[in-house]
């Protein structure tokens, strides 16, 4: 038995020193394209006053539809439209047409049980507007299913496989129209 177990411990022991051995030679491509590559770090906001609660909406539209959000990808750029003049203390920050740019930053797609898609856009980018000076993202959900699929489902938990097949409604698709109004909002004294 005593061999046995010192038997088991030497090959543990040669197991885990090639493992480790292997994994020294294992190169992190990433890693090492990132070493040559200049990145950009991110713009830092050491002069605010977060206290002042002063906001401007700013009122903006998709230029072209958005079908669903399968057809977006993240970081992709989308084009919006302002609607209106925004106007403070006698300044003209954004003109009703300018067109302005935004990211797509994240796509989530439907789920079961109803959970609707979504969409958020940010990094809004204007000619006269700081970015450090706009609570910049917007969020588009699709429909949201679940409210009526979730009561469904515990209604039919009486009778044994009908309940688990409300599993397979999915949420809705996000939209984006170009009748739609996107809000975000620029704070002037920030």
């Amino acid at each position: 038995m005593d061999k046995f177990i010192k038997a088991t411990l030497i090959f543990l022991i040669s197991g885990f020193y090639t493992v480790s051995y292997a994994a020294g030679l294992i190169k992190d491509e990433l890693a090492e394209a990132l070493k040559t590559r200049h990145l950009e770090k991110p713009p830092v906001n050491n002069k605010y006053d977060y206290n002042d609660t002063k906001r401007i909406p700013i009122r903006l539209s998709v230029i072209a539809d958005i079908e669903s959000e399968k057809e977006l990808k993240e970081g992709q750029t989308i084009v919006f439209r302002v609607l209106e003049d925004v106007w403070y203390k006698g300044k003209c920050f954004a003109k009703k047409g300018e067109l302005v740019y935004a990211t797509v930053e994240t796509v989530i797609s439907s789920g079961m049980n109803g959970i609707p898609a979504s969409i958020i856009f940010s990094d809004f980018k204007f000619n006269n507007i700081e970015n450090n000076q706009l609570i910049d993202t917007y969020e588009k959900f699709g429909q949201d299913r679940s409210l009526w699929v979730y009561p469904l489902k515990w209604a039919l938990t009486i009778l044994p496989p009908t309940g688990t097949l409300t599993n397979f409604i999915k949420g809705g698709h996000a939209k984006l129209k170009t009748r739609e109004v996107v809000e975000i909002y620029y704070f002037p004294n920030w």
